[in-house]
């Protein structure tokens, strides 16, 4: 779980369809009432503030698969003052499950939130919360953490799915030429975690899990 390190202003546009809206000035805000164009606008702006991977897993986000998430739920009966709340809105994969695919992330979180038991990619300390191995499995890094232990089981990370996205972002950092200096090695991982500013706007697959491994 990459931290998101910055969460700019919201959107313009999304300012001022709230000052415009009859229930969100009320005190009622109501995330079904969002236009879909503004919905698009969010999509595009906060998955750019992640440099386009799932806030969780850390997937490549594309623009037909994923969705706007809500950190802290958008029920009506847990947080609805929240549904509007820019700084709750996340970017997660898996827009349409395909038949038979397993849910994770945003989707194998659903409607459950707990603070205490919940390890957050806005949190600064989430890096560290996690450990991986090169067969791309994923523990928590204390084993007592219970909050990284539950978010691993509610997100589901660990998943065979995401253990082999993870197994294959892996290889070729351990299939490297053995003649390569450790300099050149190390140009090489720098390279993959370079700021996304050097991609684009995009961040690498799995960051964390290459810096983990092979970032010291």
């Amino acid at each position: 779980m990459k931290h998101i390190i910055i969460k700019e202003g919201e959107p313009q546009e999304f300012i001022d369809w709230k000052k415009k809206d009859k229930m969100y000035v009320k005190g009622k805000p109501n995330w079904d009432r969002l236009p879909s164009s503004i919905k698009n606008i969010l999509r595009e702006k906060i998955s750019r503030e992640q440099g386009f991977i799932c806030c969780y897993c850390e997937r490549r986000i594309t623009s037909n698969d994923f969705h706007l998430e809500h950190l802290k739920p958008k029920d009506g009966s847990k947080y609805p003052l929240l549904q509007l709340d820019y700084d709750n809105l996340l970017c997660s994969c898996q827009l349409e499950l395909e038949k038979g695919e397993p849910r994770h992330c945003g989707n194998g979180k659903g409607s459950w939130y707990d603070e205490a038991k919940f390890v957050s990619p806005l949190q600064a300390d989430c890096e560290n919360r996690f450990k991986y191995t090169y067969d791309g499995q994923i523990f928590p890094s204390d084993s007592n953490d219970d909050a990284a232990i539950t978010t691993i089981a509610r997100l589901r990370l660990d998943i065979d799915k995401l253990n082999k996205f993870r197994e294959n972002a892996i290889e070729p950092f351990l299939n490297l030429d053995s003649s390569l200096s450790q300099d050149e090695l190390n140009s090489f991982v720098h390279g993959y975690l370079a700021e996304k500013s050097e991609f684009g706007g995009k961040f690498n697959e799995f960051y964390t899990t290459i810096k983990y491994l092979f970032g010291n």
